[in-house]
């Protein structure tokens, strides 16, 4: 059972690399990673900071509000947490 149970941990967050996506290609994949995202607690973006911030701006201008996320966190200056539930 132990096994079973740090499974479930390890799923309760993913990781979506947007590193050299377009705005565009980037809400793509958000929003099929939240499409995805049953049961999972968080999704862990990282966007980058080296090429600009325009990524980041976009995720916390358009998934601050969007229905499924709970809220937003800056989990470094080149990634964001989007959290789902609390754990």
């Amino acid at each position: 059972m132990p096994e079973a149970k740090s499974a479930a941990r390890a799923d309760a967050a993913t990781t979506l690399d947007l590193h050299g996506k377009t705005q565009y290609q980037a809400r793509v994949a958000l929003d099929a990673a939240l499409r995805r995202s049953r049961g999972l607690y968080r999704i862990h973006v990282v966007h980058g900071y080296h090429s600009g911030t325009a990524l980041r701006d976009m995720i916390w201008r358009e998934y601050a509000a969007h229905p499924l996320v709970l809220r937003l966190e800056e989990a470094s200056e080149g990634a964001t947490d989007l959290v789902l539930r609390e754990l």
